[in-house]
Order: structure tokens, then C-alpha cells, then sequence
């Protein structure tokens, strides 16, 4: 199963979207929030996203999902062409996207795909 990452600035939105993803998503996708500094501030540590890609690396491919600035440049830092990729969603709807098609046994290129699709998804 792929392995999703939330990476953001603030712990707190990292956990709480874990939170909804996994709630729609279900309790078996691999999901990872890595959210804040190492000293619980606001930013961006490269060893906590780090470490989630390998709590949630199952050897399908692991999806990094960043909220913006740093947290883009850290995941980028951390991509490994066919095994961890980075995708350029919307933070909360990319993340449940990715999750959802996880949960469904899809590959790595089907869980971006469906996470990408994610930036089209109309409100009104």
C-alpha cells in the first residue's frame, strides 16, 4: 500500500489532517503527519519527514503531500524518483484523494494521479 506523508509548517494541521484522511480514508492506509520543528515551532524539519517516509514506506511508493514554502522545498529534498514522490495538490483535498485511492490497493503513479486530481475539485 502507498505510503502518504502530510508535511506541513504547524504539527497541529499535519495531525488533524492525518485525522480526516485516515477517518474517510480508513485505519489501514499509511499515513504520517510531519508538521512543525524539532523544537514544536512553526516550520519545517527535514529529520521529521524523514522519518514518517519510513514509517510509512510499505515498498509501494511513498506520496509526499506539502502545505507550502519550506515544507515544499524539505519534501523536494526528500524525493526518490519511483519511490517518493512529491505531489503539487491541495493540502487537506490532495491528502484525503491520495489516502482513499491508497486504501484501494493503487500503485504509487494512480495515488498521485488521483492526489493531482484533487487541485480541479470544484465547490460550488
Amino acid at each position: 500500500m502507498v505510503g502518504i506523508v502530510l508535511v506541513s509548517h504547524s504539527a497541529e494541521l499535519a495531525v488533524a489532517a492525518v485525522a480526516l484522511a485516515r477517518g474517510i480514508a480508513g485505519e489501514q492506509v499509511p499515513l504520517a503527519a510531519a508538521g512543525g520543528t524539532d523544537d514544536g515551532g512553526l516550520g519545517t524539519s527535514f529529520d521529521r519527514v524523514e522519518a514518517a517516509i519510513g514509517a510509512v514506506d510499505r515498498g509501494d511508493g511513498v506520496v509526499l503531500i506539502p502545505d507550502l514554502g519550506s515544507s515544499v522545498l524539505t519534501a523536494r529534498l526528500l524525493e526518490a524518483p519511483g519511490r517518493v514522490v512529491l505531489a503539487d495538490v491541495p493540502f487537506v483535498e490532495g491528502a484525503v484523494a491520495a489516502a482513499v485511492t491508497s486504501g484501494a490497493g493503487a500503485p504509487l503513479e494512480e495515488v498521485l494521479a488521483a492526489a493531482e486530481e484533487a487541485r480541479a475539485f470544484r465547490k460550488t
